[in-house]
């Protein structure tokens, strides 16, 4: 089956196998509640099921990719259970993404903030639009990172600067993304799916075997224990939502 439907995500099978994964809530900027993160694990999961699929495009409606937790959707957390529902839900589309069969091409447009940002750098081949712009504002929300960029960021930027750029929070052109490795290429607004189209399509003319185990290959040299990453993650994510304070930043920020 090569047709899937959800509820905020499109997904649509183009030319040469080339399937596009788009976030389609542009009225709240692509911002990430629960119903989108589970539609993205499953649009993820069911591309590399898909045997027509052959390399995937993952971008955002509008004039954002995504702007992070969405402030409106946001609840506190009753239970530990609870939250680790919310968590594990994050972390199953970043396993989706970043250690499943198909390569993925990131056309990264407007504002990537937080799990945004996370998604972006998940994808193997991120390329930014000159517009675009991104930040890690988790940690003065009294929150925690996912996406097991904890582990990809220092292997892309280097520890120093990884640490800067989770902890301080500064905000980030795509230009200085493109410096310091976090995107692949960065291109003119008007280009950015073109090039992102073009790219996907010279992946999936390659070898599809060859292309998933170098994929495979180069994310455990890159992060030897991803799932243990994604653990780690998930108890101090966890830890952020059960307390209040965190909530009472998240709803003014």
């Amino acid at each position: 089956m090569s047709h899937f439907s959800y509820d905020t995500v499109l997904s649509q099978l183009g030319a040469k196998g080339v399937r596009t994964i788009t976030l389609n809530r542009p009225e709240r900027l692509n911002a990430m509640n629960r119903q989108l993160v589970v539609d993205v694990a499953r649009a993820f999961e069911d591309a590399n099921a898909d045997p027509a699929t052959k390399a995937i495009i993952f971008t955002g409606a509008g004039k954002a990719f995504c702007a992070g937790d969405d402030r409106k959707a946001h609840t506190h957390p009753e239970t530990e259970e609870e939250a680790r529902e919310i968590v594990h839900a994050i972390q199953r589309a970043t396993h989706a993404i970043t250690l499943g069969a198909k390569p993925v091409v990131g056309a990264i447009n407007g504002w990537a903030v937080g799990g945004g940002l996370e998604w972006a750098i998940n994808c193997d081949f991120p390329i930014w639009a000159e517009s675009a712009k991104g930040f890690f504002p988790e940690v003065s929300l009294n929150l925690f990172v996912t996406g097991a960029v904890t582990s990809l960021l220092p292997a892309l930027v280097g520890l120093n600067k990884a640490r800067e750029m989770l902890i301080f929070g500064d905000r980030y052109s795509a230009q200085e993304m493109g410096e310091i490795g976090v995107a692949w290429k960065v291109v003119d607004d008007a280009a950015l799916i073109a090039v992102a189209v073009q790219t996907a399509e010279r992946l999936a003319d390659l070898p599809i075997l060859s292309v998933r185990a170098m994929k495979r290959v180069l994310n455990h040299a890159a992060v030897p224990d991803l799932h243990r990453a994604l653990q780690l993650e998930t108890d101090a994510t966890v830890a952020g939502f059960l307390d209040p304070e965190t909530t009472r930043r998240v709803t003014e920020f």
